[in-house]
């Protein structure tokens, strides 16, 4: 577990004020802070890779969907936080169980393998890329 923690992060929540939307940066933003991420794998689920290919524009591989085995509280809620031994409450609050049971989220995966290596060797992608830093 520890060397799959090392490797692999998990891009979680992506949020473009909606003057930008449609701009198309927010492809370009998610891409290069995921090349600036020191891990070599990334990860994401999005509801809305059924709608819009947002992440695949960004670099990321579809891997496919997934779906509940059924719509219990219980078993739903494991996708979204896991299970929790000492919690009294539920993981998500009812709205949120109602709103997202019916999910199946895209799986979306993106390969920084060559950042990485670029990280670890030294080099600045900043420099290659003619970015200024201050």
């Amino acid at each position: 577990m520890r060397t799959l923690n090392r490797q692999l992060v998990m891009l979680s929540r992506v949020v473009v004020h909606p003057t930008y939307r449609g701009a198309g940066i927010a492809a370009r933003f998610v891409r290069r802070s995921c090349e600036l991420c020191p891990y070599p794998w990334i990860e994401t689920l999005a509801q809305m890779g059924h709608i819009n290919p947002f992440f695949e524009t960004a670099g990321f591989v579809r891997v496919g969907s997934s779906r509940p085995r059924n719509c219990s509280r219980i078993n739903h809620s494991v996708i979204y936080g896991g299970r929790r031994s000492n919690a009294s409450q539920g993981l998500v609050s009812e709205e949120t169980h109602r709103k997202s049971r019916y999910a199946e989220p895209v799986y979306y995966v993106f390969d920084n393998r060559a950042q990485t290596n670029r990280w670890q060797e030294g080099g600045s992608d900043e420099s290659e890329q003619g970015i200024e830093t201050e």
